[in-house]
């Protein structure tokens, strides 16, 4: 069994005052203007809104008081294999809490998952039921915020094996579930079909697609036509990450501004802002995300997962038309940057038993919709075993 030993984030005041150094001394420059082009995003992050939430960072924005919320849980590191990787874990209430893994993604972190700990893990003390608990587990991904960094990209299905490993081997927590969305949809899906203490999945995110399944349906073809010019429009990110990351990087790892304009206009495109970005996030919610990306100097290596998609081709050839058998639930907001395919072609890719659609809500739905997706996990957990 690896050695866990306990963590906590404790970053130095020389970092944080380098990073607002940095932000105080950038130099601002154009951006389109024009009529109805003031609060445009459709040349990027706009520079109004971005130099608004710097002077914020730089005034206003306390590390500190952040960085006291996200050692609230417990927090460990273990090494798995070849790295580091840590973790919050939440013991559940009651006497058979189920095991549950949370699993995020680019351009987010463990933070995206820090109020629906406590909720997922302790039901009771918001008005839920003992039995609905589980014992939480939120991994960082190899070569972000607090985990190692790999010597070279990485693919999914690796870091499948490697959270497997971590619940099962280290952690003994068998028969758990799997949850993410973006890359923690991908590797949840890698967990349902192969890992070996993986009892169901849940996901917010289209991540798992089976060799050899292809639209069939007039519906499928015309949504996958959609979501090819979506990807189309929304895409060059994913490109240039899984080409040059490096490249990408030289300008990312110097410029504090650089690097939260490159993930905030993510958020900004990714999520259900129909009423207002600034009914979505706050700017101390999108700054303390950013920041684990700075303080750990973590941008260039999460980066990496892109190429290695294609990089990584470790484990055995995936037969074509294979499925996740394990039961899968699916959670479909409104706005994505993969959206989901109609339900008949999901279900030629996975086994699904539960399938809802939300009204509201986007990419980051942890973050956007907490409650809905919390009672979504809960609702998909009691249905796997009803007579607990």
């Amino acid at each position: 069994m690896s050695a866990i030993r306990p963590f906590r984030i404790e970053i130095p005041d020389v970092t944080l005052d380098a990073i607002r150094d940095r932000v105080r001394a950038y130099e601002w420059h154009e951006m389109p203007r024009g009529a109805g082009l003031e609060k445009t995003w459709a040349y990027g992050a706009n520079l109004d809104f971005m130099y608004e939430l710097c002077a914020y960072w730089v005034e206003t924005y306390d590390w500190r008081k952040w960085e006291s919320e996200l050692n609230k849980f417990p927090q460990f590191r273990a090494h798995v294999e070849d790295i580091h990787i840590h973790f919050y874990r939440e013991n559940g209430s009651g006497s058979h809490p189920r095991p549950l893994i949370l699993s995020h993604g680019w351009p987010g972190s463990v933070f995206e998952f820090l109020h629906v700990i406590e909720p997922l893990a302790h039901p009771e003390r918001f008005g839920g039921d003992e039995k609905d608990a589980f014992t939480v587990i939120v991994p960082s991904l190899p070569g972000y915020g607090f985990s190692g960094k790999p010597a070279r990209p990485v693919s999914p299905r690796t870091i499948a094996r490697l959270f497997d490993s971590l619940m099962t081997d280290t952690l003994s927590l068998s028969a758990y579930i799997a949850q993410g969305g973006d890359w923690g949809s991908s590797i949840s899906g890698w967990l349902g079909y192969e890992g070996k203490g993986c009892a169901a999945v849940h996901m917010n995110m289209m991540g798992w697609r089976s060799p050899g399944v292809v639209p069939e349906t007039e519906e499928e073809r015309r949504q996958a036509e959609s979501a090819r010019q979506l990807f189309e429009a929304e895409g060059a990110y994913f490109r240039e990450q899984s080409t040059k990351p490096q490249t990408l990087s030289y300008a990312m790892m110097d410029s504090p501004v650089g690097a939260c304009a490159w993930i905030v206009e993510k958020f900004h495109g990714w999520s259900d802002i129909r009423k207002g970005f600034d009914k979505v996030y706050s700017k101390d919610q999108l700054l303390t995300n950013v920041m684990i990306y700075l303080v750990t100097r973590s941008f260039n290596t999460a980066t990496w997962l892109y190429r290695g998609l294609f990089e990584d081709l470790s484990g055995a050839p995936v037969p074509p038309k294979s499925r996740i058998e394990k039961p899968v639930g699916i959670a479909k907001f409104p706005v994505d940057l993969i959206p989901f395919p109609p339900r008949s072609l999901v279900e030629r890719n996975m086994n699904v038993v539960r399938w809802t659609e939300f009204a509201e809500g986007g990419h980051f739905a942890a973050l956007e919709r907490p409650k809905e997706l919390v009672d979504d996990i809960r609702a998909f957990a009691r249905a796997l075993h009803p007579s607990a």
